[in-house]
């Protein structure tokens, strides 16, 4: 649907966790109205509907990805089908009445469980700071393959991780700064490095707020089947000790990562 330039910017100053949801009831509410081009005027009366009836469009959980599935170039990983299943699992766990039964008063945005999967390092769906962030990643290794000396892995690298040195035959690679991209796979045009382990790097507890914080990442990168097992295990914490409607985070800060490794 076709968007005046003042709608467009007034929409782009909802914060970014509720404007998709936003913009798609603005959208509604013109096409209710008879309209083919969203006007500011639309945008403003939705925001204060909106506002006033927030506990009504608190669902409990979020799911947010980048752009990825749209034919990202940088995907570290290509899994489209992972969102959903993530996202039958929360409301499996039917998080709006539960936090109903936590939160004294209305719900409101903040109260939602919010997930965020990126294919790639370069995390567009900023993972980094939701209750639950996955990342796609790609190790590299060292094959048998003979390696040219080409430094083309370097020269991709924007970590500087790689290094062609004059006295090893293959390029070194320092595992502990390296993002797990797999640009510099992608780019060896010899095959002397291949995909390692390949999966998801996990972040818990990140949020913004009055006291934000990044969210804490787990030392590995884990399989579909993993992944899949510990955010399981995370709904399940979160369940048993969210007593106010807190983020996930504050929760952490109180009990630790301990339930990962049980």
């Amino acid at each position: 649907m076709k968007w005046t330039e003042e709608a467009d910017q007034a929409v782009s100053r909802v914060p970014f966790f509720v404007r998709s949801r936003v913009r798609k009831r603005v959208e509604e509410q013109a096409k209710q109205s008879g309209s083919q081009v969203v006007t500011v005027e639309h945008v403003r009366d939705c925001q204060q509907k909106f506002l006033k009836n927030m506990d009504k469009e608190v669902k409990g959980y979020e799911v947010e990805t980048c752009f990825g599935p749209g034919g990202c170039p940088n995907r570290a990983i290509a899994d489209d089908d992972l969102a959903e299943e993530l996202e039958d699992l929360l409301k499996g766990c039917d998080l709006r009445n539960f936090l109903k039964t936590r939160v004294q008063g209305p719900l409101k945005m903040h109260h939602e469980l919010r997930v965020s999967l990126s294919d790639c390092p370069n995390a567009c769906s900023r993972p980094q700071i939701a209750d639950i962030g996955l990342i796609g990643a790609v190790s590299p290794r060292v094959t048998e393959m003979e390696c040219t000396r080409c430094g083309i892995c370097r020269d991709r690298c924007r970590e500087g991780v790689i290094e062609l040195s004059k006295d090893s035959r293959v390029p070194r690679i320092d595992h502990i700064k390296c993002v797990s991209c797999g640009e510099c796979v992608r780019a060896c045009p010899t095959g002397t490095l291949a995909e390692g382990k390949k999966g998801y790097r996990l972040l818990l507890g990140g949020k913004l707020g009055r006291h934000p914080q990044l969210g804490r990442e787990l030392k590995n990168i884990y399989s579909r089947k993993d992944a899949i097992k510990i955010f399981n295990k995370c709904l399940q914490h979160y369940i048993c000790n969210c007593t106010q409607g807190e983020r996930f985070g504050e929760i952490l800060n109180r009990t630790g990562l301990e339930f990962v490794d049980e």
